[in-house]
């Protein structure tokens, strides 16, 4: 499991930054550098939403023994 979210981590940041230099809407956000802001507030919801999934993912392991 490790691997694949290595894997897709990867993959999310090379096609950020390959976007990141076509992407004329966001001069004016880097320029005041709220471009940041809005990558650390967009970080914070998916490792929120990682986080969450990963509880779940243990969760349902552990109802599964139980229920065996």
């Amino acid at each position: 499991m490790a691997k694949r979210v290595i894997t897709t981590l990867i993959l999310l940041l090379a096609t950020t930054a390959f976007t990141y230099g076509q992407t004329e809407m966001a001069d004016p956000m880097r320029s005041n550098g709220k471009i940041y802001v809005v990558v650390a507030v967009l970080a914070t919801i998916f490792a929120g939403i990682f986080g969450y999934l990963v509880y779940l993912d243990r969760k349902i392991t552990r109802l599964e023994k139980d229920r065996k």
